[in-house]
C-alpha cells in the first residue's frame, strides 16, 4: 500500500508539472515567436521479485519476471522549435525568420538570441527591439531615411525621398547544434548553453539557415486546442493518481485494524 501511494504521488506530481507547463503555453498563445514547451518523463526504479529467466524448481526458467515500478519523475521540459504562424503588419522593421536561425541581441553586456523580430528605432537610429537591446551587428538608420528594405538574404537598404540608397547594412541569423539546449530567460529571449553549443553566424537563405520576411512576425506555435486537450487529459490523470492514493489509504486502514 505504502509503494502505492509512494507512485501515485510521483504520478501527482508528474502531472502538475505538464499542467504548469501547459498553462504557461496558454498563457503565450498569442507572443510574438514564443516557442512552446513539452514537459517529458520517466519511469524510477523497479522492485524485482522474481528475474525472468531464473530456473524453476522444475528444471526450467521463469519466462516472464515480476518487477513493480516504482512511479515516474520530470527529466526535462523541452522547447519546440516549430515554426509558428505569420502575421502581416506592413511595419518595414517586422521580420520574421522562415526556418532555422535567431536574431543575436545585446541586453547589456550580455548576448541574447530571440525569434522575435519586431524592431523599432531608438533615439540614436540603431534598430532596437521592445526592451531596447540592439541587433547586432549595430545599424544606424539615418534620420533622413524615407523607407527601408530588409531583403530575405538580411541585407538593409535605406532609401532618401528620393528613391537614392544612403545606407546600407547586414542582419546575420544564428543556429545552435542543440536549439533545445538554450536558456529562456523571458522577454522572448534566450542565452546559449554548454548544452546548446556555440551560435553558428551564417547569412539568412544559405546552408542550413532560414530566410527573412519584411513586413511579417512569426507567432506563437502554440496550438490552444491541442493544449486544451492535453490538459484535460493531465487533469484526469491528476484526478485518478489521487484515487489511488485514497484506495491505498482505505486498505492501509483495514490491515491496521486487523492488527488491533
Amino acid at each position: 500500500m505504502i509503494r502505492a501511494m509512494w507512485s501515485a504521488a510521483t504520478g501527482m506530481n508528474a502531472q502538475q508539472m505538464m499542467i504548469d507547463v501547459m498553462a504557461n503555453n496558454l498563457a503565450n498563445v498569442n507572443t510574438t515567436g514564443f516557442k512552446k514547451s513539452r514537459a517529458n518523463f520517466e519511469d524510477l526504479f523497479y522492485a524485482t521479485y522474481q528475474e525472468a529467466g531464473a530456473p524453476t524448481a522444475a528444471g526450467g526458467t521463469v519466462p516472464v519476471g515480476i518487477q513493480v515500478g516504482m512511479g515516474t519523475r520530470p527529466v526535462s521540459v523541452q522547447k519546440l522549435f516549430s515554426q509558428g504562424d505569420y502575421l502581416e503588419t506592413k511595419n518595414e522593421l517586422d521580420v520574421a525568420i522562415e526556418g532555422d536561425g535567431f536574431f543575436r541581441l545585446l541586453s547589456g553586456d550580455q548576448e541574447v538570441y530571440s525569434r522575435d523580430g519586431s524592431f523599432k528605432r531608438d533615439n540614436e537610429g540603431f534598430i532596437v527591439n521592445s526592451r531596447g537591446n540592439r541587433l547586432q551587428p549595430d545599424f544606424a538608420i539615418p534620420g533622413d531615411t524615407a523607407s527601408i528594405t530588409i531583403a530575405k538574404d538580411g541585407e538593409i537598404t535605406c532609401l532618401s525621398s528620393e528613391g537614392e540608397i544612403i545606407a546600407t547594412g547586414q542582419i546575420p541569423i544564428y543556429v545552435f547544434t542543440n536549439p533545445a539546449g538554450l536558456k529562456a530567460v523571458g522577454m522572448n529571449e534566450y542565452i546559449a548553453t554548454e548544452a546548446s553549443g556555440d551560435p553558428i553566424e551564417g547569412v539568412p537563405g544559405t546552408e542550413n539557415f532560414g530566410t527573412l520576411a519584411q513586413h511579417y512576425l512569426e507567432m506563437s506555435n502554440v496550438d490552444a486546442i491541442e493544449e486544451m486537450i492535453n490538459m484535460i487529459v493531465g487533469q484526469r490523470a491528476y484526478e485518478i493518481n489521487s484515487k489511488t492514493i485514497k484506495t491505498a489509504d482505505t486498505m492501509l486502514g483495514v490491515v491496521t485494524s486487523i492488527a488491533r
